[in-house]
């Protein structure tokens, strides 16, 4: 990007604590970002939060319906059956490691993700 952009500085207690720039801006800057379906390990996309908290899913479930995947599908890649992954999605199952690891595997995330 060639022409000068003016940014904006959003102050707090009398210093700068965020700037607003173009959003074209912020994806040169942060490529990773553009990746819609790739969140590094650390994070959660908005999506995949509100699901969970204002629409009351699992995050299993929340996940699985970001990346596009039908419970069938993430099940064939699990090698379990649909019905053992609906009961995997429930609001209140209490997973252990070794399913959240088979689940993070599946989906192509990090344990701390479905957690």
């Amino acid at each position: 990007m060639s022409e000068l952009t003016e940014y904006q500085t959003i102050m707090q207690d009398g210093r700068p604590a965020f700037v607003v720039i173009p959003y074209e801006d912020f994806q040169r800057l942060l490529p990773e970002v553009a990746i819609v379906h790739s969140p590094s390990e650390h994070t959660i996309p908005h999506a995949v939060a509100k699901a969970t908290l204002l629409n009351g899913v699992s995050l299993v479930r929340a996940w699985r319906e970001y990346l596009g995947l039908t419970q069938e599908e993430l099940a064939g890649r699990m090698g379990i059956t649909q019905a053992a992954l609906s009961q995997m999605e429930r609001l209140n199952a209490k997973l252990r490691k070794p399913t959240l690891e088979k689940l993070s595997v599946a989906m192509g995330l990090s344990v701390k993700q479905l957690r």
